[in-house]
C-alpha cells in the first residue's frame, strides 16, 4: 500500500489523527490540537460513533490538510491489541487518500483507558506497518502498478512514540518474511535461501554457517539428504546466531527451528489434483525464523543468545527420490520407516532437533512449521497449534502470543500419540495412514528427536501463515506469522 513507512521525530505533517471511544466525546486535549475546531465538529457528527475503526474526516480551513477522528471502540475493551487493529484501519485510510505524512496523537484516550503507552504504540505501529506491505517485484509489463506514496509517521508523546517506532520495526521484519514467502520456487531455491541468510547475517551482525554437500553427510543430516536428493536444487542446513554484546555467563541459547521446504510436490507420494499450488509457502516456518532473527538483531536486541536453524530442501521427483518403505537412521539412533514422502517436513525438522539437542545446549527449543492439514481442520485460520509439555516454556509462549497478537491454542501431547507412530520394522513411521489426530501425529513424531529434559515447543502454523482476503492486518497473501511471537519470546 505504501512505497515505504518510517517513523520521524520532526515531520512536516499533512494529516492529524485523533481518537475517541464509543459513546464518549472527543477529549479536550485532542480537540485543542486542531485550532480550527473542525476536528471537534467532525467528532459530533452522527457517523462519528466511536465504533472501533470508524473514521470521520475533517478538512480544516487552516493548519492540517486533513484530520481523521478514529473510533477506538468500547473503553472497557481497550488494550494494545485494539490499537493494532486501529493502526491497520488508519493505514488503510491514509493509503486511500495518498497521505505522505501523519501525526498520530492518541495519548489522551490511551491514558484515560490506562493502557501502557509503549505497548499501545507498539500495537499501533505493527498495525500500520503490516498493512503497508507490498510485493511488486514479480509484476511485469502487463500490469500497471498504482502510484504509491511514502508515509512519514510521528507522535508527540515520547512513550507512545517509542512503542510506535518499535512496532514499525517489528512490522518491517514481518514484511521481510512475507516477501520471502511470496518469492516463487524457481527463484527461492535452497541455495537462494542460504544467500538470503548470508545477506541477513552481514546486515545485522549475526554469525552464520551453511551445511551442504559433504557437510550434510559428515553431520548425518539424514532427513535433508533423503528428502532433498531428488532435486537438482540441493538441500542445506543453515545456522544463524545472535550474540548480545554483554551476555551473562553460562548463557544457554534459545533455539528457533524453521521448516524450510522451498517447494513440496509430495515426492513419489505425489500431491493430487491442484493441491500443489501454493506449496512455495511450505518454507514459511523458516522464513518466519529469518524474520524473527532480523527483529531480534534490529528491534529487540535481547540480553540472551538466540540460535536459528533452518532445514532447507526441495521435495521433488526423480529416479533419485526417496521412497515409501525406505528406512532412515538419524544421528540420535532413531530409525524411521517412510510410509509417505509427502510427510517430509518432519523428516528434515528431525535433523535440526537432533543437532539442537546435541550441539547447542539449549535453554529451550521452539520449532515452527507448516506441518499438517490436520491443524487447519482443528483450528482453522484463527489459532496456530501449540504443542508443549514444559509448563514454564508454555507460559512464556502464551505471554509472547498475548503480546504479539499471534494466537496459539494448546493441543494435547500424549503417549498414545507416540504409540501411533510405532513401526513394525523400524522404530517409528513418518506418517500413520489412519489419519487420526494428524496434527498430534506430527508433534509425536518430532518428540522422538528431542532429548528428555530439554524444554521444547512445536508450533504448527499451517492454518495461519496465509491470509485469504484483504482485510484487517493483512492483504491477501502471506502473513509472516511467527516473526512477532518469536521476537517477543526472545525478549523475555
Amino acid at each position: 500500500m505504501f512505497e515505504a513507512i518510517r517513523f520521524v521525530e520532526e515531520p512536516t505533517t499533512t494529516t492529524l489523527v485523533l481518537g475517541q471511544f464509543k459513546g464518549r466525546p472527543l477529549d479536550e486535549r485532542s480537540a485543542r490540537l486542531d485550532k480550527t475546531g473542525a476536528a471537534l465538529a467532525a467528532s459530533k457528527r452522527p457517523e462519528a460513533t466511536g465504533d472501533r475503526g470508524s473514521i470521520t474526516e475533517a478538512h480544516p480551513a487552516g493548519g492540517y490538510e486533513r484530520v481523521l477522528v478514529v473510533g477506538l471502540g468500547d473503553i472497557k475493551n481497550a488494550d494494545p491489541g485494539t490499537l493494532r487493529s486501529v493502526g491497520a484501519m488508519i493505514a488503510r485510510r491514509l493509503a486511500a487518500v495518498k497521505a505522505t505524512s501523519a501525526h498520530i496523537d492518541l495519548s489522551a484516550p490511551i491514558a484515560e483507558a490506562r493502557i501502557n503507552p509503549v505497548a499501545a504504540g507498539n500495537g499501533l505501529g505493527e498495525g500500520i506497518g503490516l498493512v503497508g506491505w507490498v510485493c511488486d517485484q514479480f509484476r511485469g509489463k502487463a500490469t500497471t502498478l498504482p502510484k504509491r506514496t511514502a508515509l512519514d509517521v510521528s507522535c508527540a508523546n515520547k512513550q507512545l512514540a517509542r512503542g510506535l517506532e518499535r512496532g514499525l520495526a517489528l512490522a518491517r521484519s514481518t514484511n521481510y518474511t512475507r516477501t520471502l514467502s511470496q518469492t516463487p520456487p524457481n527463484v527461492a531455491t535452497p541455495e537462494w535461501i542460504a544467500q538470503q541468510a548470508q545477506k541477513l547475517a552481514k546486515e545485522c551482525g549475526l554469525a552464520v554457517k551453511t551445511f551442504k554437500g559433504d557437510d550434510l553427510e559428515k553431520e548425518r543430516f539424514e532427513g535433508l539428504i533423503n528428502v532433498g536428493k531428488a532435486s537438482e536444487n540441493k538441500p542445506c542446513m543453515i545456522r544463524l546466531e545472535y550474540k548480545p554484546e554483554k551476555a551473562p555467563r553460562n548463557n544457554k541459547p534459545l533455539v528457533l527451528i524453521g521448516k524450510t521446504m522451498t517447494y513440496d510436490t509430495g515426492g513419489l507420494s505425489l500431491k493430487v489434483n491442484n493441491s500443489m499450488v501454493g506449496m512455495k509457502r511450505d518454507k514459511d516456518g523458516g522464513c518466519a525464523v529469518l524474520g524473527a532473527m532480523h527483529a531480534i538483531a534490529t528491534a529487540v536486541r535481547p540480553a540472551r543468545r538466540v540460535v536459528a536453524l533452518l532445514a532447507v530442501a526441495e521435495n521433488s521427483i526423480s529416479d533419485e527420490a526417496y521412497r515409501p518403505d525406505d528406512v532412515l537412521t538419524y544421528r540420535n539412533g532413531v530409525t524411521v520407516e517412510v510410509t509417505n514422502t509427502d510427510a517430509e517436513g518432519r523428516l528434515v525438522l528431525a535433523d535440526a532437533l537432533c543437532w539442537a539437542c546435541e550441539k547447542e545446549d539449549p535453554a529451550a527449543i521452539v520449532d515452527i512449521a507448516t506441518l499438517t492439514g490436520g491443524v487447519i481442520t482443528a483450528l482453522g485460520s484463527t489459532f496456530a497449534g501449540m504443542f508443549c509439555d514444559d509448563e514454564r516454556l508454555l507460559r512464556q509462549v502464551e505471554a509472547a502470543s498475548a503480546a504479539s497478537g499471534e494466537r496459539v491454542w494448546r493441543l494435547p501431547m500424549h503417549e498414545e500419540y507416540r504409540d501411533m507412530m510405532k513401526s513394525p520394522i523400524a522404530d517409528i513411521v513418518n506418517s500413520n495412514p489412519n489419519r487420526k489426530a494428524h496434527a498430534g501425529q506430527g508433534a509425536a513424531f518430532l518428540s522422538y528427536f528431542v532429548k528428555e529434559g530439554i524444554p521444547w515447543c512445536h508450533l504448527d502454523i499451517a492454518g495461519v501463515h496465509v491470509a485469504e482476503k484483504n482485510a484487517g492486518l493483512y492483504v491477501e497473501g502471506p502473513t509472516g506469522w511467527g516473526v512477532r511471537i518469536l521476537a517477543s519470546l526472545a525478549a523475555q
